[in-house]
């Protein structure tokens, strides 16, 4: 460590020892280097600068040269070795010498000697010069990563021990490094060292028992959080390293331990990340290491992590509650906002949990006991009806539109999907405001509709299901809904099931036509025929034709030809289509297999068509004619 004081810089010994410095011969330069770092008392910038000036950087680059030479054989030159990066270390402490692009050259060559050298001895000078260089200049860290050094430390970092500054050192330039990658447009060329880098600190994390842990997982948040494909495709083909137990093991232990919320925060967002990249099933894999050993069973884990999520969630909806309603003007939108995040980021972990055990739950021979199962079933009925609650204050202050509530929504509906029948007073006493809720970006509500059409389409099932919904007209909102849905995807894949679950609620519906009397109307279904139609026309898909068709039966058993030639929304052309739908699903041109896929839904249409067919002559006579062909 090379550091002067401005008293020494006065004496005769360092005069003498500039002198030598600004010689011609690199034996006296080499003298007068070590006579001084003897001199060390201080840690003054000007001196530093002044014997760094008197050296120069072209016997500096010769010593670095000499040393990495040791690397390879030579253990006469360890010396020199041990000599050239403590000196660059110990310069480059002064900033203005960290940002020379003398310095910022000379990177490889210090991440190449990390990446050969089996000395630790060297590796907290080497490391610390890369971060020294790096703190001071962006073009440095642009160095690391261009040159392919960035490969190197990937590889090393889970070789240091666990108690050393090396270490320390490695995850603040990382810090840097990560500042200066855009994760999300990752150029190819570093995916391969990215991913490698997230399974040296993978290890780390799992084996650091030290508040460099949290600097670890904090490094490993922000790299899995990134929503790049590619990055995740390079992650899930690590099939050699273990860096996927590692981290299950590393998050296992931040959330046994007392720690701040903020630190479990971010091991549940890391543990949400991991679920969506490897998927998730992943939790309850369970791995064998031989270095460290997980201290909870599969179920134990799960139940842990759903119980930290809960405890988690209750707390942010109690202190947004407050924040929103409650408290002065003088909390902030950003304390607000970042509340948020976190809340949606809980969600996001507890929908898969909610999707993990409505499955087999059974990986690889594990499975979830009936018991551990129900627990958890209880305990997310708890963390639902605390949301409702939520959704109840945010109703009582006239409040309907924010991404906030929308997630409050979603995650209410991913829960009412796999138990559609809980909750089943504040689901009917709230049904009303929360098809109402708009996310921050929407002029009507949209999103928070498809979130509870899993739901509607089982509670629909049943006629107090369609009462309540008809009740204050839910089933417009489910009919607006699916309008908008085919005039996006009706062509397309995108959001077929969420189609089909509209398709199916209204057709509950509509079969309950009679007990619902007049809550539903042929006119409230204008617009949706004419969607169908194009959407049965731009379909090749036998069951899109008989969608259409049952639900286009069963909406002219509630008016008839001449009341809908009336309509000025409703256009003769539509009836021509909706017509020819009717042929089809009379067998007429469709495979026989296909018919019997879907005899349900051609017993809907056969019935209705008996019973309205006087009213549509223009329908009649077509069917009449198609089957005379």
């Amino acid at each position: 460590m090379l550091q002067v004081s401005q008293e020494s810089l006065t004496s005769p010994i360092l005069e003498d020892c500039l002198n030598l410095l600004r010689s011609e011969r690199d034996e006296q330069k080499l003298a007068g280097l070590l006579l001084a770092t003897k001199l060390s008392k201080g840690d003054e910038h000007a001196s530093m600068f002044s014997i760094y000036k008197a050296i120069g950087t072209r016997f500096l680059h010769r010593l670095l040269i000499t040393g990495a030479g040791s690397v390879q054989g030579g253990a006469d030159r360890d010396a020199y070795l041990k000599l050239s990066v403590t000196v660059l270390a110990g310069f480059c402490r002064v900033p203005e010498i960290a940002s020379s692009k003398e310095m910022i050259s000379e990177v490889p060559i210090v991440a190449e000697i990390i990446s050969n050298s089996s000395d630790p001895s060297i590796f907290e000078e080497c490391y610390e010069f890369l971060l020294l260089v790096a703190s001071a200049s962006k073009n440095a860290i642009t160095q690391i990563i261009e040159s392919g050094s960035i490969q190197h430390l990937a590889r090393h970092i889970s070789f240091l021990p666990d108690d050393s500054r090396s270490l320390e050192h490695a995850v603040r330039l990382l810090q840097l490094i990560l500042d200066e990658i855009p994760l999300q447009t990752m150029d190819k060329r570093y995916l391969s060292a990215m991913s490698l880098m997230v399974a040296s600190l993978s290890k780390q994390f799992a084996v650091l028992h030290n508040a460099l842990k949290f600097d670890v997982m904090h490094l490993l948040t922000a790299f899995l959080s990134s929503q790049n494909s590619l990055f995740h495709e390079a992650l899930r083909e690590l099939s050699s390293e273990n860096w996927a137990a590692y981290i299950h093991i590393g998050i296992m232990e931040i959330l046994q331990n007392r720690i701040v919320s903020c630190e479990k925060l971010q091991a549940l967002q890391l543990l949400d990340s991991m679920m969506h990249i490897i998927g998730e099933s992943w939790i309850l894999e369970e791995k064998t290491m031989l270095d460290v050993q997980a201290t909870l069973s599969v179920e134990k884990y799960l139940l842990l992590v759903l119980e930290s999520a809960r405890v988690e969630v209750a707390v942010l909806l109690n202190e947004l509650a407050y924040l929103k309603y409650e408290a002065s003007k003088s909390s902030t939108s950003e304390s607000v906002l970042s509340k948020q995040q976190n809340l949606a980021v809980l969600y996001s972990l507890i929908e898969k949990i909610i999707k993990l055990i409505s499955g087999s739950s059974e990986v690889e021979g594990t499975m979830l006991s009936e018991g551990i199962v129900m627990q958890m079933i209880s305990g997310l009925n708890e963390t639902v009806n605390l949301v409702f609650d939520y959704l109840q204050d945010a109703k009582d202050h006239c409040h309907r539109k924010g991404d906030d509530l929308l997630a409050a929504v979603r995650i209410v509906g991913s829960y009412l999907a796999e138990v559609p029948f809980a909750c089943k007073e504040k689901t009917r006493d709230l049904l009303q405001y929360i098809l109402s809720v708009e996310g921050e970006d929407e002029s009507s509500p949209f999103y928070s509709i498809c979130f509870l059409l899993p739901m509607l389409c089982q509670t629909t099932m049943e006629i107090d299901g369609c009462k309540v919904l008809a009740s204050f007209g839910g089933h417009n909102s489910v009919v607006d809904c699916l309008v908008k849905l085919l005039e996006k995807n009706g062509a397309s894949f995108e959001n077929t099931g969420t189609i089909y679950l509209a398709c199916d609620t209204i057709l509950n519906l509509l079969l309950s036509r009679k007990e619902l009397g007049s809550q539903i109307e042929g006119s409230q279904f204008l617009l949706l025929l004419q969607e169908l139609c194009y959407w049965a026309e731009n379909s090749n898909d036998p069951s899109v034709v008989m969608m259409a068709s049952s639900i286009c039966a069963l909406v002219f058993d509630l008016t008839s030809e001449k009341n809908l030639l009336n309509h000025p929304e409703f256009n003769h052309s539509t009836l021509e289509s909706i017509s020819q739908m009717i042929i089809k699903s009379f067998s007429q041109g469709m495979p026989t297999d296909e018919l019997n896929a879907h005899r349900d839904l051609q017993e809907i249409v056969r019935a209705g068509y008996d019973r309205w067919a006087h009213r549509f002559p223009f329908v009649q006579n077509a069917v009449a004619r198609a089957m005379k062909a």
